[in-house]
């Protein structure tokens, strides 16, 4: 019992992170490996579990939903989906070691254009004469690419969506948090029906269960919250997570 009460606040710590600013995955994998789940298993069981808080979440912030770069929300949506499963995939196939160790290069390079976006997004504008530098098809390119990333480790991947929106199109945290909610959410499903197939997932049902039960709360509560967060707020909140989970990660290494 004691267990399942521990997995469940996980849950709703990792739920309400990913809704507020991203980075669930790098609660919910460690405390998934620390109850004994292997690595893999644990990346999978996380994203399964964590896949309905992130709908839960996408259906808070609905009305918020607005175009991104000329691209609609349905085909960003599509191609997230597409590139989650293709992700998830690339999971079960290949061995992780070699992106193990780009990974805290990877959260340090969008930390950095989380951080600078905004004076980055200027510049460009300076520099074009219009905002942003990316039209629909690179945007839709670069989601496809990060929604491959975020269906074979998912960590941060929110982060890094927040990254290229920012500096590729101009668009704050708060703006473009509905469209990062949805997104996260339609990457995680889809791997998770991928995932839902491993066996060690169905070996660790009970952990799965009370992490999922706790990722829906989370997820709802959190969207809640970050819906009346002011959008510098929201985006310090997005920088400490991206800053700490960078680190541990490059302690770790």
């Amino acid at each position: 019992m004691y267990d399942i009460v521990l997995i469940l606040l996980v849950g709703v710590a990792s739920g309400a992170l990913n809704a507020i600013g991203g980075g669930g995955t790098f609660v919910a994998l460690p405390a998934l490996v620390a109850f004994g789940v292997s690595p893999v298993a644990a990346n999978a069981v996380s994203r399964i579990a964590l896949a309905p808080g992130a709908v839960a979440s996408a259906w808070v912030c609905r009305a918020g939903l607005t175009p991104l770069g000329g691209a609609s929300t349905k085909a960003l949506t599509a191609i997230s989906l597409a590139g989650g499963a293709l992700g998830a995939g690339l999971l079960l196939a290949l061995p992780a070691a070699s992106f193990d160790a780009a990974l805290p290069w990877l959260l340090a390079f969008a930390t950095l254009l989380l951080a600078l976006g905004g004076r980055l997004s200027r510049l460009v504008t300076a520099v074009l004469g219009r905002p942003g530098a990316l039209g629909p098809r690179a945007v839709l390119v670069g989601q496809f690419v990060l929604a491959v990333y975020g269906g074979y480790f998912g960590g941060a991947v929110g982060i890094l969506m927040m990254s290229l929106w920012s500096v590729g199109l101009g668009l704050d945290a708060a703006a473009g948090n509905p469209m990062r909610l949805v997104q996260l959410a339609a990457i995680y499903v889809s791997a998770a029906a991928f995932f839902l197939f491993v066996p060690d997932v169905r070996g660790d049902l009970p952990l799965l269960a009370g992490m999922l039960v706790g990722a829906v709360a989370g997820g709802f509560a959190g969207a809640h919250l970050a819906r009346r967060l002011p959008a510098r707020l929201l985006k310090g909140s997005i920088l400490t997570v991206a800053v700490t989970t960078t680190t541990l990660y490059f302690l770790a290494a």
